[in-house]
């Protein structure tokens, strides 16, 4: 059965703010970044970069059963998924990182984004640090509620680039060295791991009126489309 939604009302403020928005995924096995970018310079929506290349790192959280994955991978419509996200090094002072909620509804996604106080991420560290810094955080308590229920079930890092067209409806983003780490509940040190150094992931990401046009701009590529998450590939990674 999926996940109970988080019900967040629309007035409370987060960082972000997004609406739903459609997300197409491409799994890009026989590209290099280098090749990827070259096709969207060339593509005719006139796409160009409108960010600098940041590392995107994340620690994923599910409950006992490992509910947002098996949702995930089953393919239930409505689904839900929690995550601490911060860019920079993986390791260290965390100074500026948010918790987030990946909502999923059908084919449309939005996510609510809430500011998280600074928290040490080193190996060793024990999951109460994670919940220490939820309690001292500005969060809703109805999501503090939730987060409390989970345990962290994944670490994931990754470089990304940011592309977005001329008319500045449609946004691309390629995820390129990805790394993950099975994360325990203490202490953590990491010591099970895999990276991925040839496999990229493209995402095209647009509002729901903008959809009419998506199938021309996704057309262009001569990339596969994916249904699969970076959390279900990484679970499913470490596990091997």
């Amino acid at each position: 059965m999926a996940q109970n939604m988080v019900k967040v009302p629309d007035n409370t403020p987060d960082v972000d703010n997004a609406v739903y928005r459609f997300e197409r995924k491409f799994f890009v096995s026989h590209l290099s970044s280098y090749e990827i970018e070259s096709l969207l310079k060339l593509h005719p929506a006139f796409f160009s970069e409108i960010y600098h290349k940041r590392s995107v790192n994340n620690i994923y959280f599910d409950n006992c059963t490992m509910q947002s994955f098996t949702d995930n991978v089953r393919g239930v419509k409505d689904r839900l998924k929690f995550r601490i996200r911060w860019y920079g090094n993986l390791w260290g002072l965390v100074a500026k990182p948010t918790l987030e909620l990946k909502i999923k509804k059908g084919l449309c996604g939005r996510k609510r984004s809430f500011s998280f106080i600074p928290f040490m991420f080193e190996k060793g560290c024990p999951v109460d640090e994670f919940k220490t810094a939820l309690k001292n955080s500005q969060i809703p308590e109805i999501i503090k509620s939730e987060f409390n229920a989970l345990q962290p079930s994944l670490v994931n890092r990754y470089h990304r680039k940011y592309y977005q067209s001329l008319d500045g409806h449609y946004r691309i983003t390629i995820d390129s060295g990805m790394e993950y780490y099975s994360i325990k509940r203490s202490p953590n040190y990491f010591l099970q791991s895999t990276k991925d150094s040839v496999n990229t992931i493209v995402e095209l990401k647009y509002n729901q009126d903008k959809d009419g046009m998506a199938e021309r701009i996704s057309n262009f590529f001569p990339f596969r489309m994916t249904k699969s998450s970076k959390y279900v590939t990484g679970i499913e990674s470490i596990a091997l």
